[in-house]
């Protein structure tokens, strides 16, 4: 292994993926960016990040890989790159499963073919669906209950079967509620994501929409486990160092969070705190394919990496 890894982290012009480039940079490694640019910015990424810009539907992106990987050691593959909305999921199935499963098959195939053999997979809670367990560990079962979460599910059966084939070695980090940021130009500009719709709620005046208050939770709106942007980096940065490290088994499936409910309710409360102004909100239908809680049990990530989240709602919210 040579002195400086390099990691090809794809989906990394993204929020969560931005801040990934910065973390692994922060602790030494290198990072080579590909991205579509369909959600990502240039922007977010510092002027001396290699950057591709490739599609993982692309025909070519075999070639893509194969030419990175003559021109400069990849050590791993980062893997970002998918749509996130549950709505649109439930919308429009076949494109999240075309784009999320099928450009995982992809990029596993381009990878292997350039002689790539670490991946670091991004899922996500949303494979829980409406679990009954409080909180939940990596065992529970796993009903998503949208397109969405199906798709994330299906990429880590693909990761890990592909690994049982091949020997790469691998993890897949189930995100919970992630929001926060380390600058404002790395901040989150999604228009799904809690957090950057209530401040923006708060900033222009224009009620919320609050999807239920007759959820069977303690203030009647979804339960859920928010961690920090920065913490997820660095649970990224300690998953990458175990892959570099052939004396330790592969991590495998792993939550990310905090194992502290929150519910939207308590959310637009800390932001009024945080801005000392109101939030306005309205509460509006259920919406189909979202679970009334899901909060994560992270005492394997704690065991396996040696990571816990060290920031707070209030901290995200500042942020």
């Amino acid at each position: 292994m040579h002195s400086r890894p390099t990691w090809l982290v794809v989906g990394g012009a993204g929020y969560i993926g931005s801040h990934v480039v910065r973390g692994l940079r922060a602790a030494g490694h290198a990072a080579v960016v590909l991205d579509d640019l369909s959600t990502g910015s240039r922007g977010r990424l510092p002027a001396d990040v290699e950057f591709v810009h490739a599609s993982l539907l692309d025909p070519r992106l075999d070639a893509v890989l194969s030419a990175l990987a003559d021109r400069r050691s990849i050590d791993g593959v980062v893997h970002l790159a998918a749509k996130k909305s549950v709505p649109e999921s439930v919308a429009v199935p076949l494109y999240y499963y075309e784009q999320n499963v099928g450009g995982s098959v992809a990029l596993l195939r381009a990878a292997t073919a350039a002689g790539i053999g670490r991946v670091l997979y991004s899922s996500s809670a949303a494979v829980y669906g409406e679990t009954s367990a409080e909180p939940v560990t990596e065992d529970d079962p796993t009903l998503p209950t949208s397109p969405y979460g199906e798709t994330k599910l299906a990429g880590e059966w693909v990761v890990r079967r592909h690994a049982e084939a091949t020997g790469l070695r691998w993890a897949a980090l189930r995100y919970f509620n992630v929001a926060g940021s380390a600058s404002e130009r790395l901040a989150d500009r999604g228009a799904t994501n809690l957090v950057p719709l209530v401040m923006r709620a708060a900033e222009a005046g224009e009620p919320l929409s609050v999807f239920g208050d007759d959820w069977p939770t303690p203030d009647g709106t979804c339960l859920r486990d928010y961690v920090h942007v920065e913490d997820l980096a660095d649970a990224h940065v300690a998953a990458a160092e175990a892959l570099l490290d052939h004396a330790r088994p592969s991590p495998g499936v792993l939550n990310v969070g905090r194992n502290e409910p929150t519910s939207v309710l308590d959310v637009i409360a800390a932001a009024e705190r945080v801005l000392d102004a109101p939030v306005p909100y309205r509460i509006a239908p259920r919406r189909r394919g979202d679970p009334a809680c899901v909060v994560a049990d992270a005492s394997r990530i704690a065991k396996v990496l040696d990571w816990r989240a060290s920031r707070d709602v209030l901290d995200m919210l500042r942020r």
